[in-house]
């Protein structure tokens, strides 16, 4: 079992360009343990350059990231600190599923008896002797998952480990990230998925322009981009809407007989439609999305042009 103390990613002012592109100004965050951070941003945010220079991929202009207190490349066995799938293509096609793990688990010391049961773990056992170049996306992800459980690290990074899965695999995945942190590891994933995060994480990292926007909780996040809208639901949307205005509060059309309500509680337009005799079915508190909530956010922060992490 990790040890608590060595389940952190620590992320202090990094600062990093490629040429005339600036991909990381000042990112700094902190991953910790027994709980599932979603890491998410535009296109060109610097989340995976990020993720590089925390595996010592890239080097940082100024700045540090630190696995349980220490930096990646001073790491004697880093698979046992910190496993990491960042490209579920990473793999030599001819090998076995079970051969790519094998010379994996034999430059740190790991034994078969590990190999086969990471295989089991990420339901690859019944596959372990077929071609991994034969393998769906949805596969090779499951592939590079058991590759980063080899060390039974601390530690997690993914990238986009969504992709690909089929439905049973998403849910799959959601149930064993969740596993995983409540065993006390630190698990980092990054997507563009918001509604599989919604259901995963419960921390995140909201990244642009190279810095971070937001941190803070998911719930926090959903409860903040909801404030005090209230859906509602009538088939006289046109005298809702004029009833609305009137009294101060502002309504955007939704799907079929929907609007959302802003600027007045859910009882407030109770009252008020009762008031001018406007028929309703629904009058409830809107629940943001995750991905409502991400988009308003981050609405400025414009993707880097040629930016190519």
């Amino acid at each position: 079992m990790c040890l608590l103390m060595e389940a952190t990613i620590e992320v202090t002012g990094l600062r990093k360009r490629f040429g005339r592109t600036r991909a990381l100004d000042g990112m700094t965050f902190t991953v910790l343990p027994g709980q599932v951070t979603g890491f998410v941003g535009p296109n060109g945010a610097g989340k995976s350059t990020t993720m590089r220079v925390v595996l010592g991929l890239d080097a940082p202009d100024e700045g540090s990231a630190l696995v349980g207190g220490r930096p990646y490349r001073s790491l004697s066995r880093p698979l046992s600190h910190v496993g990491a799938l960042l490209d579920a293509g990473a793999l030599q096609p001819g090998r076995t599923a079970r051969n790519h793990l094998l010379w994996l688990a034999h430059s740190q010391g790991l034994g078969v008896r590990r190999v086969d049961e990471v295989l089991d773990q990420v339901g690859l056992a019944g596959a372990a002797r077929r071609r991994a170049g034969g393998f769906s996306l949805g596969m090779r992800q499951r592939l590079g998952i058991a590759a980063a459980l080899l060390g039974d690290p601390p530690v997690l990074m993914l990238d986009e480990p969504f992709n690909g899965l089929d439905p049973e695999g998403i849910v799959w995945i959601r149930a064993f990230l969740r596993s995983l942190a409540g065993e006390g590891r630190a698990v980092l994933v990054s997507s563009h998925l918001m509604s599989e995060l919604e259901d995963t994480a419960g921390q995140l990292v909201v990244a642009g322009r190279g810095r971070v926007v937001a941190d803070l909780a998911v719930s926090e996040l959903i409860a903040s981009a909801s404030r005090d809208r209230v859906t509602l639901r009538t088939t006289e949307r046109s005298a809702a809407m004029a009833a609305l205005a009137g009294a101060g509060a502002t309504a955007a059309a939704g799907e079929r007989d929907t609007l959302v309500v802003s600027g007045l509680p859910a009882e407030g337009v109770v009252r008020l439609l009762g008031a001018h005799q406007v028929p309703f079915s629904e009058v409830s508190a809107h629940r943001a999305t995750l991905e409502e909530a991400y988009l308003e956010l981050t609405r400025d922060a414009v993707e880097y042009k040629g930016a190519a992490r």
